[in-house]
């Protein structure tokens, strides 16, 4: 008994992990907070790089533990992230107190909250369409379900195409037994590279177009578009002809007579008015509301409030039956509400540290940054791993900086507007630069599950019906492999 008394007194003086985290952080985070109320200088000047830990250590959970530990993973990966977002937003409170707060509760409100309306309304609508019909997973039919869904994503967005087509692709595979393959090639093309086209497709877009960037700019970019997709639809008829010839021949029952039709057909309705509600929510100008010190425009409150109307109306309009029959659950929307949550938190060192340019912890990077395939890459790289809309924004201005733009004379030309001499020259070098932004952004969220909104879902409603997926590394295993080589060849045909 006393030597049980012993071990236990021993192990309550061992300070934890997590305090000695604490003690480390607290005291570093309140000198930087001193650095900056000496000098009045943004957060982003002063914070150093090892405030990103907690949303490394976010990132690492979410690839090492489904692996390591399974099942204290899959019931408790929500107060893993709230653990991770704590450890970062308590010595970040402690040492910058009402700017700390302040930070946390913009990236809450004008960030997180959308994001996660605008999902749960897409996902609960998405739901309530149905394919029926007997639909047989073949190379053919697989390959003109992800044609389908890449061209309807810059209209629908990547997230409502992913959700209109992702139950569909896994119903008419259920007797394949190679299928990951299908569903990692779906996050390829339909939940990022298929939405480069409109600002409806992609949130970096949709910033763009907010800050002048004309509708239908983005349509130039379909060369690009165009061949990455042809490279990876002709990649995937052939891999998937290879596996489902080892799969063996369709089972008897699969095929069929049964006519392939869609119900609840009415929801389509309600997924143009979320997208009329966003499309919205960037166009119309409306004076500001302020919550907790937080300017938010009341277009963002009616867009807001519209989306969960629609939502609402989807759910009282479409029978239980037609979402049982589609394998709706909750449970796709809960992870990804809790895990980005705890991303979203743990996030704001990077983009404050981004935001600050040459005068952040990062700026030898982003100095050099200059030719287009630079913001190619270093654009897609972060957007990989970091929230791709502020992305998209940081490396916006910084090219508008370094060539002494502003939004204006960038739309007025980008629009058809007439310049000539040294401006027009760097207009030019701007608009090439775009294109790299632009692109980057969108087709690198591909390259791992948190790299896009619809990635981490469509990774949960594949595993919810049983269709085994790689873990976080493993993703990026089979990314790097075959959109790596694709993006290097785009490099060189089109930004070099």
């Amino acid at each position: 008994m006393n030597k049980v008394r012993r071990q236990d007194d021993h192990r309550a003086r061992k300070p934890s992990w997590v305090a000695l985290f604490m003690a480390v952080m607290i005291p570093g985070l309140a000198m930087a907070a001193g650095e900056a109320g000496a000098g009045g200088e943004q957060l982003g000047h002063v914070l150093p790089l090892w405030s990103m830990i907690p949303f490394v250590g976010i990132l690492l959970s979410i690839a090492v533990m489904p692996l390591l530990a399974p099942q204290i993973w899959h019931h408790h990966f929500g107060k893993i992230a709230a653990g991770w977002a704590a450890l970062f937003a308590l010595p970040f409170l402690f040492a910058f107190r009402g700017e700390a707060f302040h930070e946390i509760v913009h990236i809450v409100l004008i960030d997180y909250v959308p994001f996660i309306i605008v999902l749960w309304g897409l996902f609960t609508i998405g739901g309530g369409i149905v394919l029926k019909g007997r639909l047989v997973g073949t190379p053919v039919v697989n390959t003109l379900l992800l044609l389908i869904g890449t061209l309807l994503a810059s209209w629908v967005g990547t997230t409502g195409a992913a959700m209109l087509l992702i139950r569909p692709i896994i119903r008419a595979n259920a007797w394949r037994t190679s299928k990951q393959h299908i569903i990692i090639f779906f996050i390829f093309l339909v939940a990022n590279i298929g939405g480069s086209l409109t600002p409806l497709g992609d949130p970096p877009l949709l910033l763009g177009f907010i800050h002048g960037v004309p509708f239908f700019w983005t349509l130039g970019l379909f060369p690009m578009m165009g061949f990455v997709a042809v490279i990876l639809l002709a990649v995937f008829y052939a891999l998937d002809s290879y596996l489902m010839k080892r799969d063996g021949d369709t089972p008897p029952g699969v095929a069929g007579d049964d006519p392939i039709r869609l119900e609840g057909m009415h929801n389509f309705l309600f997924l143009g008015g979320v997208l009329g509600l966003v499309l919205m929510s960037g166009t119309v100008e409306l004076a500001d509301t302020v919550i907790l010190g937080v300017h938010i425009p009341w277009q963002d409150h009616i867009r807001n409030g519209g989306i969960v109307v629609m939502l609402w109306l989807s759910m009282k309009t479409t029978s239980h039956e037609l979402r049982k029959s589609n394998g709706f659950t909750w449970e796709p929307i809960l992870e990804v509400a809790y895990l980005f949550a705890g991303i979203f938190i743990t996030i704001i060192p990077a983009l404050a540290i981004l935001r600050a340019g040459s005068e952040g912890a990062l700026g030898a990077m982003i100095d050099g940054v200059v030719e287009p395939w630079h913001y190619f890459w270093v654009t897609g790289i972060l957007s990989s791993f970091l929230d791709n809309a502020p992305t998209y924004l940081t490396f916006f201005n910084t090219a508008l900086g370094k060539l002494h733009l502003t939004e204006g004379e960038v739309s007025q030309f980008l629009a058809g507007g007439d310049f000539s001499g040294e401006l027009l020259v760097r207009l030019q070098t701007f608009e090439g630069l775009l294109v790299a932004i632009s692109v980057g952004a969108v087709f690198m969220g591909a390259m791992t599950y948190i790299g896009n909104a619809p990635n981490f879902m469509v990774r949960a409603i594949a595993e919810e019906n049983k269709v085994p997926m790689p873990s976080f590394f493993g993703f990026m295993l089979w990314s790097g492999v075959i959109l790596i080589p694709v993006f290097i060849l785009v490099t060189f045909v089109f930004l070099r």
